[in-house]
């Protein structure tokens, strides 16, 4: 991967629009250009921080989710912006749409009619082996064509077989803990569940 001179991340921070941020700084900026910046900071050694980057392991796991038939954006390029602490970051096409979680926020009865795809679509990655520890409703967005995608798919791993039990509660249990932070507990997740449990 190429290093971003100090001045090329100074243009995208002071143009692109700050879309999610934590303590640490800006996570993901849309740009003028339509591409998202995404930065991936790293509480790892910057020894393996360097070995794994954060960012190629990003791209990873899009091109793997692309290969298995689902929606993904598109890596434009991936880079360091600082390798001596292992920060890197990417540039890529997002995906049209809007995530569930903000569909829900804006009228939550609206949902309902999306039960039965979105279950349909857990249980796809499910069944494909795909184990998204942080699957929840801002990670799932609803495209135009009334298909799903997936956007942060850094903590993903590829069981190569169907899930087990196991895994599978671990997935939905991840899901009501982001619904209760958020304090969405009113979306409808028992339901969600159980049309999951009868979706052959």
């Amino acid at each position: 991967m190429r290093i971003v001179t100090a001045q090329e991340l100074e243009n995208w921070l002071m143009a692109g629009k700050v879309l999610e941020k934590d303590a640490r700084g800006p996570k993901v900026l849309s740009l003028a250009d339509g591409s998202f910046l995404k930065i991936f900071y790293t509480r790892r050694r910057p020894f393996l921080a360097r070995l794994f980057p954060y960012a190629a392991r990003f791209a990873k796991n899009l091109a793997m989710l692309r290969d298995a038939g689902f929606n993904v954006p598109g890596i434009i390029e991936t880079f360091w912006l600082d390798k001596s602490t292992g920060l890197s970051g990417c540039l890529y096409h997002p995906l049209p749409g809007v995530s569930i979680e903000s569909i829900f926020r804006t009228d939550p009865y609206r949902i309902k009619k999306h039960l039965p795809e979105l279950a349909t679509f857990i249980k796809s990655l499910h069944k494909s082996g795909i184990y998204f520890r942080s699957l929840h409703i801002g990670n799932i967005i609803l495209l135009p064509n009334g298909s799903f995608g997936l956007i942060d798919v850094l903590d993903l791993q590829n069981k190569r077989a169907p899930l087990g039990r196991s895994l599978i509660n671990r997935n939905f249990d991840h899901l009501r803990n982001h619904l209760k932070r958020k304090k969405l507990e009113h979306f409808p997740i028992e339901e969600l569940i159980k049309i999951y449990t009868n979706t052959p």
